[in-house]
C-alpha cells in the first residue's frame, strides 16, 4: 500500500535502468540487502511520505539515476542514495552500514545524516558560512553532488505542488545555494535548470512571459542562425575541418537577469543566443584547428576586437578552453561565436569543477584549489570512480558553530567556548563561566567542532582571568580580555589608593606623595600602580605600610626643608597679569607664573582653552582638572574646601599632548589618510599610534601635541570627514 500503481511501474522502470547502467559495479548482493533494509523500514514505517506526499523511495530512485547520467556517480553514492530515506531511522547502524557495504558508503551516510542535522538546527542559509559549513560536514564530496541531484530531483517533481509557500521557500533555497554549489563544480546544465525552475516557482509571471517569448522567436532565431552558419559550414568543409555547429540559447533566468540589469523588456536583450563551431581535432592539432576556424569566421564577419576571449592559447585555472568572438552578421546583429573541440566542450558543459569560476561566481582561493584537483582527478580517470578515496579536506583549519537561534559562526581550529562567547559580546566573554553544547555541559576551554550548537553559560559574579589568555585561540577575544584586565586592574589602584587614604586617616595623617614614593621604594615595589593593586588585594600588611610610612613622614619633618610656599597662601603678582583678567580666588594659569607648585593632571590632560579648576593637594601643590574631568564629580563633592577657581591667562605658548580615540571601517588606506591629515598640519606633531581591528573594524588611540583647543577641534572636524571614520572621540 506504499507505492500507488503508477509509483510501481516508475519505480521498476528505474530500478533496470540504474541496473544496466551499473551492470559489473553494482553487485546482486548489494541489491538484495538494499532491498531488505528498505523493505523492513516501510513494513516498520519508519519511512513517510515528505511534506510534499512525495514517496521517499521513488525520489531517491529518481534522484540516483539523475546523478548516474548526469554526473557519473557510482556504486557507493548510489546505494547511499537509496538508504538516506531511513537514516532518521534505526533500521541500520553505521557499525552495519560499512560491515555490509564498506567504509566509503558509510562515509558518505555519515555526510548525508550531518547535513540533515544541519537543515534541523533552524539555520539561516542565506550565508556565506552556511555554504562552507555545508563542505565541512560533507566529508566526501559525493555527498554535495547527492545533494544538487537530490535537490534538482526535488524541484521537478513540485510543479504541482498544492503547497505554495512551501514550494517557494524550497525554491528560494535552491537560488541561493544548490545553483551556486552545481556552478562551482561545473555542473552547468543542473545550474541552469535548479535556476529555470527556481525562477519558474517564484516568478512565474516573469517566467512565462520570457518562455512564450522565446517560443514566438524560435522560429525567425532558427531561420536566422541557419543564415548565419550556412557560409560558415561551407568554408570549413573547405578548409578538411571535421566539426559540427550548433546554436545554444541562454537559459530564461540568464534573459531574466540581463532583462534586470539593463533594465530592459524581452526584446531589448540582443545577445539570447551563441553560435558554437565544435571541432573534432586529435588533441595535438586542437589549438591550431580552433585558430583556423577563428581565421575562416572572421575572414566572413567582420569581428569585433575588443570581444575577443582566447582561453585556448592559455585556459582559465579551472581548465576551461575555448575561443570567443562576437561578430556582425546577416542584417548588422552582434552574434558571439564560440570555438572548442569536442574534449573541451565536454568538459565544459559537463565535467565536475569546469565551470566554478566562469562569468562571475565568487570563491575563495581554498575552494579553488579544492576544486582545481577535482577537476585534475577526474580528467585522468573515466568517471567518478576515483572519487570513492576522496576526502574533503577543504575547511580543515576552519570550524563553523551554531547560535541557539540557527546563526552561523567561524573560528579557527582549536577555537574554545571562550573565544565563542567573545565573539557574541565582551560582556559575555567577561562573565562567562562554561558552555552547553549539543545539550552537554563543558567547561571554558572545551574546543569547538564544525556543527556544534553553542550556548553560552554566564555568572554575574565571574571576571576575566590572566589565565584567559592561554585559553582562547582569536586575538579578537585576547584583545577583549587584555581590555577587561587593565580595566579590572584600573579599578583595583583606584581602591588602593582610597583604602590606603583612609587608613592613614584614621592614624591622623595624609596622603603625601613626597612621602609615598620613598615608600614604595622601599617595599622594593616599581610602580605605584602595582603598590595600590597589592593594598586592594591585601597582599601589602596595612599594618607594616602605616608604620613605614609613619616612620618616613618623622625623618622627613625632622630635616629642615627649603621653605616652599603653599598655594592656600598663594598672592597673586598683579604686575605680571593682566589686571582685568583677575576674579576673586581665581589661579590665573600662566607660564610665567613662579612660586606655585602647580602641575596638569593625567587622569584627563587639560590643554589650553579647556575650562579647568585647581584642586590643593596635601603637599600643598596644585593639580589642573578639566571641568568634565571623569574624577571631578567625586573631588568636587568629598573635598569642596580643596578647590580652586582657575582659568587660563594669554596665549598658551606651549603644547599639550592629547589622545584621540578612533573607530572607523577597516578599509584599505583608511590609516594612512588619517596620518596624512594629521601631519598635513603644520603645528601638529604626531607623538604615537596604536591600531586594532577586528570584524571589518578598526579602533585604535592616536597622541598628538597641539596648541590649544581651537586646533584640536578643527582636527577632530577633518577626522570625522574622512571616509569610513565613525567616531572620534577625546580621552
Amino acid at each position: 500500500m506504499f507505492f500507488t500503481q503508477d509509483e510501481k511501474i516508475r519505480a521498476l522502470e528505474l530500478y533496470r535502468q540504474l541496473y544496466h547502467e551499473l551492470d559489473g559495479v553494482l553487485k546482486d548482493a548489494d541489491v538484495r540487502r538494499v532491498k531488505d533494509i528498505l523493505s523492513k523500514a516501510v513494513a516498520e514505517g519508519n519511512i513517510q511520505r515528505d511534506a510534499f506526499g512525495l514517496n521517499p523511495i521513488l525520489m531517491s530512485l529518481e534522484t540516483a539515476w539523475l546523478a548516474v547520467s548526469e554526473i557519473g556517480v557510482r556504486r557507493d553514492a548510489v546505494i547511499a542514495i537509496m538508504l538516506c530515506s531511513i537514516s532518521k531511522g534505526n533500521d541500520i547502524t553505521p557499525e552495519e552500514l560499512e560491515k555490509n557495504f564498506g567504509e566509503p558508503v558509510a562515509r558518505i551516510m555519515r555526510g548525508l545524516e550531518n547535513i540533515q542535522q544541519l537543515y534541523r538546527k533552524n539555520t539561516v542559509v542565506e550565508t556565506e558560512n552556511f555554504r562552507n559549513l555545508l563542505f565541512s560536514l560533507a566529508e566526501d564530496v559525493r555527498v554535495i553532488l547527492i545533494m544538487i541531484a537530490d535537490r534538482l530531483n526535488l524541484m521537478r517533481q513540485i510543479r504541482d505542488a498544492e503547497q505554495d509557500e512551501l514550494r517557494r521557500r524550497v525554491s528560494e533555497e535552491s537560488m541561493f545555494l544548490y545553483a551556486p554549489l552545481a556552478h562551482k563544480l561545473g555542473l552547468y546544465r543542473l545550474k541552469s535548470e535548479l535556476e529555470d525552475l527556481s525562477l519558474k516557482y517564484t516568478e512565474h509571471d516573469a517566467y512565462y512571459h520570457i518562455k512564450d517569448k522565446l517560443n514566438e522567436t524560435k522560429a525567425s532565431r532558427d531561420a536566422y542562425i541557419e543564415r548565419f552558419i550556412g557560409p560558415i559550414s561551407e568554408r570549413l568543409q573547405e578548409a578538411g575541418l571535421k566539426f559540427h555547429i550548433k546554436g545554444r540559447t541562454k537559459s530564461i533566468h540568464s534573459i531574466w537577469q540581463k532583462m534586470r540589469k539593463q533594465r530592459c523588456p524581452f526584446e531589448g536583450v540582443y545577445d539570447l543566443f551563441a553560435i558554437r563551431i565544435i571541432l573534432d581535432s586529435p588533441l595535438e592539432k586542437e589549438k591550431m584547428q580552433c585558430w583556423q576556424a577563428f581565421a575562416i569566421v572572421t575572414s566572413m564577419y567582420q569581428p569585433n576586437p575588443k570581444r575577443l576571449r582566447d582561453w585556448v592559447s592559455v585556459p582559465k585555472t579551472n581548465g576551461y578552453e575555448s575561443l570567443h568572438i562576437t561578430v556582425v552578421g546577416p542584417e548588422q546583429k552582434w552574434v558571439e561565436v564560440q570555438i572548442r573541440t569536442e574534449r573541451m566542450d565536454e568538459v565544459a558543459e559537463r565535467g565536475v569543477a569546469a565551470h566554478w569560476r566562469y562569468k562571475g561566481i565568487k570563491s575563495d582561493s581554498g575552494l579553488d584549489q579544492w576544486l582545481s584537483n577535482i577537476r585534475t582527478m577526474l580528467e585522468a580517470s573515466e568517471g567518478t570512480e576515483s572519487i570513492d578515496q576522496f576526502k574533503m579536506e577543504l575547511y580543515e583549519d576552519e570550524v563553523f558553530v551554531f547560535t541557539p537561534k540557527g546563526d552561523i559562526y567561524k573560528f579557527p581550529r582549536g577555537a574554545t567556548v571562550l573565544d565563542f562567547a567573545y565573539r557574541i559580546h565582551s560582556k559575555v566573554g567577561n562573565t562567562c563561566t562554561g558552555a552547553r553544547i549539543n545539550g552537554r555541559a563543558v567547561p571554558l576551554r572545551h574546543q569547538l567542532k564544525s556543527g556544534d550548537q553553542v550556548e553560552i553559560l554566564t555568572a554575574s559574579k565571574q571576571q576575566p582571568k590572566q589565565a584567559w589568555l592561554n585559553i582562547v585561540k582569536t586575538s579578537h577575544a585576547r584583545g577583549k580580555i587584555r581590555q577587561a584586565l587593565n580595566e579590572a586592574r584600573s579599578q583595583e589602584r583606584v581602591l588602593g589608593r582610597e583604602m590606603l587614604e583612609r587608613k592613614l586617616k584614621n592614624h591622623k595623617m595624609e596622603l603625601d606623595e613626597n612621602i609615598l614614593h620613598p615608600l614604595i621604594r622601599k617595599l622594593g615595589i616599581k610602580e605605584a600602580g602595582d603598590f595600590y593593586i597589592q593594598i586592594a588585594r591585601g597582599e601589602l600588611d596595612s599594618t607594616h605600610v602605616i608604620d613605614l610610612y609613619a616612620e618616613l613622614l618623622q625623618k622627613s619633618t625632622d630635616t629642615p626643608a627649603t621653605p616652599t610656599e603653599s598655594a592656600s597662601n598663594f598672592i597673586l603678582d598683579t604686575a605680571s597679569i593682566n589686571s582685568e583678567n583677575i576674579k576673586d580666588d581665581v589661579l590665573i594659569i600662566d607660564r610665567k607664573l613662579t612660586g606655585v607648585d602647580y602641575h596638569l593632571s593625567r587622569c584627563c590632560n587639560p590643554i589650553y582653552g579647556d575650562p579647568v579648576f585647581g584642586f590643593v593637594s596635601v603637599s600643598g601643590g596644585i593639580k589642573i582638572h578639566r571641568l568634565d574631568c571623569p574624577n571631578a564629580p567625586e573631588l568636587q563633592s568629598r573635598y569642596p574646601y580643596r578647590i580652586v577657581k582657575a582659568k587660563w591667562s594669554g596665549k598658551g605658548g606651549s603644547t599639550y599632548a592629547v589622545t584621540l580615540r578612533l573607530v572607523g571601517n577597516d578599509d584599505i588606506g583608511i590609516i594612512s589618510n588619517v596620518t596624512s591629515i594629521i601631519h598635513k598640519e603644520d603645528k601638529l606633531t604626531l607623538r604615537a599610534i596604536n591600531i586594532s581591528s577586528s570584524d571589518n573594524l578598526f579602533c585604535g588611540n592616536v597622541t598628538i601635541l597641539v596648541d590649544d583647543t581651537v586646533q584640536l577641534e578643527d582636527l577632530i572636524k577633518k577626522l570625522q570627514g574622512v571616509k569610513g571614520i565613525k567616531q572620534v572621540t577625546r580621552q
